[in-house]
């Protein structure tokens, strides 16, 4: 019997094929995972600041089942929902000025998790200092609401971005969390490095959004780049060139940010630093969610910049058009809800992946041991992060395009 992929290269037929296995250590993010350790470490988005309310919310992220809302102040709140007295879920409670009150027995809990009454006790509760509901910190920048998943004691600084404190005319930072360009639903229903790796594939963007689904992007981009890639101390960085039709030279470059944010510039080729960056957040093993910000003075910006398919949205095409017209969402879905990453043939051209998935693998052995992961900051004075992924043209020959950084 056939048991390995080499043996059924050699009699021609998938008979007896064993299926390969997903890489476990980066792709499973629960609770003590070795990856969910690592996305546990820094701080990660889990909603528009918008979208979260006095109504309470079911949000599910990193595996773990949690409740989110705003007290009567204005401070949102992430909790576990299980009400640490008898077990009633806090999504059925009412939300009050200094907190949640649960309806069974009408405790009620701050957004930190202190129980301030017992109602059914004497005097609300002489010992109801003793419980606290689990909770996790949270805070808000750049139209997003952000958690804190890990360790009290090695909490860090909720960074800043260059690209978003330095504002032109008009201009404004806004949040998005409908997915990404290629077109998909809200909720991605794979596995989140099945698209996090995508980001150091520059070679697929030629091929699948170019020569197979007809060109989607600009035509400059459907030409094969030359590449290499490097590490970084905080993640992984290709830089792509084109040769272009005038001679000159375009220079994409694109960063994979640890834990998992992704840098890449607009495929329609606007020039200059990245002004868009995206989490991928895993929503659990098998689902994820990539919230966005960008800068803009035009908050329709990014609707704007989503693929198109022969003139359709991806939510537009039948069944039919999204077969005949794959895009990210189709290439990287259909690889499972975990990929078999065991069974892939990487090549040369999968250099970036390569490096990316040994990465997360030396990172994730890296915090099992006791160590920080990369690109934490624990003083406010270094919380401003720069990032390098843009469009830039070489020779300068636009006034708007900037200089090579």
């Amino acid at each position: 019997m056939i048991h390995d992929q080499q043996a059924a290269v050699d009699v021609g037929t998938a008979y007896g094929f064993t299926p390969g296995s997903p890489l476990e250590q980066i792709a499973r993010v629960g609770p003590g995972t070795p990856m969910g350790e690592v996305l546990r470490r820094y701080w990660q988005p889990v909603a528009l600041t918008d979208k979260v309310t006095q109504t309470p919310q079911r949000v599910r992220v990193l595996g773990e089942d949690l409740l989110l809302f705003r007290d009567g102040t204005g401070r949102p709140g992430l909790l576990y929902p299980r009400c640490c007295h008898r077990g009633a879920s806090l999504y059925y409670g009412g939300v009050e000025e200094n907190g949640i009150r649960c309806c069974y027995h009408g405790w009620v809990f701050d957004v930190e998790g202190r129980c301030l009454e017992q109602p059914c006790e004497p005097e609300l509760g002489l010992h109801r200092d003793r419980v606290r509901q689990p909770w996790y910190p949270v805070t808000e920048r750049y139209g997003l609401v952000w958690a804190y998943m890990g360790p009290p004691e090695r909490k860090p600084v909720l960074p800043r971005y260059d690209v978003f404190e330095e504002l032109g005319p008009g201009q404004a930072v806004h949040a998005d969390d409908s997915g990404f360009s290629g077109g998909g639903p809200a909720e991605l229903d794979f596995n989140w490095v099945s698209h996090w790796e995508n980001v150091m594939d520059p070679f697929h963007v030629p091929i699948l959004h170019a020569r197979f689904s007809g060109n989607q992007f600009v035509p400059e981009m459907a030409i094969m780049p030359e590449v290499s890639f490097s590490y970084l101390d905080h993640g992984i960085r290709s830089e792509s060139t084109r040769t272009l039709p005038d001679g000159r030279t375009l220079r994409r470059v694109t960063e994979a940010v640890f834990p998992n944010l992704r840098v890449v510039a607009d495929p329609r080729l606007s020039l200059g630093a990245c002004d868009v960056l995206g989490w991928v957040v895993p929503v659990d093993d098998e689902n994820f969610k990539i919230f966005t910000l960008f800068r803009s003075a035009d908050p329709d910006r990014l609707s704007q910049m989503r693929t198109a398919f022969g003139g359709k949205r991806w939510a537009e095409l039948n069944d039919e058009e999204h077969r005949r017209m794959p895009g990210d969402y189709e290439a990287q879905s259909s690889q499972g809800r975990i990929s078999l990453h065991t069974d892939d043939h990487l090549t040369t051209t999968d250099q970036g992946v390569t490096m990316l998935r040994r990465m997360m693998a030396r990172v994730a052995r890296q915090v099992a041991d006791g160590g920080d992961p990369p690109g934490l900051v624990f003083d406010e004075k270094d919380e401003l992060v720069c990032v390098r992924g843009g469009n830039y043209i070489e020779p300068l020959t636009d006034d708007s395009a900037e200089a090579t950084p």
